[in-house]
């Protein structure tokens, strides 16, 4: 009878909690990234083990890895990468341009004399060009820089940049994150020079790996311009002035770097860096190769008194972007003109190509006008549209078929199942074993009470 019961209540979860179930895949791939980095030949181990990561392609915002995207966690100098997000946004506005002028004050002069908080030379009365400003910003990770923009900006309120950056990743969808100063440094760390007013100058700035791929991905996309500054492995700045002053970036995954000549990554062109005792080593990175660019973060890399943990986030880093590159490619998925898909004759207005995992097949469903590739791979936001292209209907026969609903891919033999179906099978799945477990349940019960009678 015991057994019984527990097969009962066995039924009862499976029937109960399937959603639960589909929900748990629904964040994207997932896996032990160390052990995938130790069998791709990288020296690392579990000590250093990011603490969260993601894997975006950059052109539609598909998730292809993910390991706790949604985790708390300190960007450090990463925060600057919204500050450069308003800063191309003005520009865009006309507000001002890439060689408008910046004179520096006596207060940005003193901040940029703070040790505590990483900076490059600033001195008072020399006009800096606003592109010089974005490179101190972008390569040494300058956060006096940081601030002489935000001001630029914010007409000099500090408090009303920090409320701007607030704004703008609610508007993005970084629903996970809080900004209390503009470069990632703590307010308190430079001795009363800067206090964005309405902000704790005690805290640092919050967020998630997946927001700061979704900032990422609005940056890439609306301002490409800033690859011409993350993709400097050395750079200088104030050239044939008395202020010429020359840097080195941190991110040595971009090959180039001397520091970092042995974690250089073909195909790695920005983004940005950052580490603090909060939130250990982080990097935001893009890298474009065979025709597919993704957009990778990774937060939370050892320890910050830990020297090597620097050097390692690069290692995680690579090793997930061999495994991305191994398993997905950039595909045309459905040729532009005369198409039969979903058994009707449709014409498409232009090609459909995606991002998809090697080894699998494409479905779309026909809505509205518009096809749309029905994924597996869910997509970073739910501000994001699924991919999908216009079409019309056509009575003429097609030069071209998608026969039974899917296409298959050429060349690398990438497409995606369909998503739907996918689930569905999952769910009925479930429901048969449930059922299964349901019948056996009902025997067991007969089977007891047939006994019963027998020995009546």
């Amino acid at each position: 009878m015991k057994k019984s019961i527990f097969l009962f209540l066995l039924t009862c979860l499976f029937f109960i909690y399937p959603a639960k179930i589909l929900a748990d895949d629904s964040l994207g791939p997932s896996g032990d990234l160390v052990k995938i980095a130790q069998d791709l030949g990288y020296k690392v181990t579990e000590d250093y083990k990011p603490k969260s990561s993601i894997v975006i392609d950059a052109k539609d915002g598909q998730i292809l890895w993910q390991d706790n995207p949604d985790e708390i966690r300190n960007p450090a100098s990463m925060s600057k990468l919204m500050t450069m997000y308003l800063v191309f946004e003005a520009m865009k506005e006309g507000t001002f341009a890439m060689d408008s002028q910046v004179t520096a004050s006596e207060l940005d002069q003193e901040i940029s004399c703070l040790y505590a908080v990483s900076n490059s030379s600033i001195h008072a009365g020399v006009d800096y060009p606003v592109k010089e400003l974005i490179t101190m910003t972008l390569v040494p990770s300058s956060n006096v820089s940081t601030i002489m923009l935000g001001n630029l900006v914010a007409d000099g309120d500090t408090g009303k940049f920090v409320d701007m950056m607030n704004a703008k990743a609610q508007e993005i969808g970084m629903t996970n994150t809080h900004f209390n100063n503009a470069g990632g440094a703590e307010a308190v760390a430079f001795s009363g020079l800067y206090n964005p007013a309405g902000y704790d100058p005690n805290k640092g700035n919050s967020t998630t790996a997946r927001d700061f791929a979704i900032l990422a991905y609005h940056i890439l996309n609306e301002y490409p311009q800033i690859l011409e500054f993350t993709s400097q492995a050395t750079a200088t700045t104030m050239k044939g002035t008395p202020y010429e002053e020359s840097f080195e970036n941190y991110n040595y995954s971009l090959p180039g770097t001397v520091t970092g000549a042995a974690y250089g990554y073909e195909g790695v062109d920005g983004l940005k860096t950052g580490s603090s005792p909060e939130g250990a080593y982080n990097y935001t990175v893009t890298c474009n190769k065979n025709g597919m660019r993704v957009i990778e973060v990774i937060m939370g890399v050892g320890d910050w008194d830990d020297e090597p943990s620097e050097f390692i986030r690069h290692l995680f880093g690579n090793a997930l972007l061999d495994k991305i590159y191994a398993d997905y490619s950039m595909n045309t998925l459905l040729a532009s003109g005369e198409q039969t898909v979903n058994n009707q004759k449709i014409t498409v207005d232009q090609e459909l190509k995606a991002v998809t995992k090697k080894g699998t097949e494409a479905s779309f469903s026909l809505e509205n006008n518009q096809l749309v590739l029905t994924s597996a791979l869910p997509l970073v936001s739910k501000t994001f549209s699924p991919l999908a292209v216009n079409y019309t209907e056509t009575k003429s026969s097609p030069t071209t078929t998608a026969s039974k609903n899917t296409t298959k891919n050429t060349g690398s033999g990438s497409s995606l199942k369909d998503s739907s179906l996918f689930k569905l099978s999952k769910i009925s799945l479930l429901l048969v074993l449930g059922i299964t477990i349901l019948v056996v349940f009902l025997a067991l019960i007969l089977l007891r009470v047939t006994r019963k009678r027998r020995k009546a």
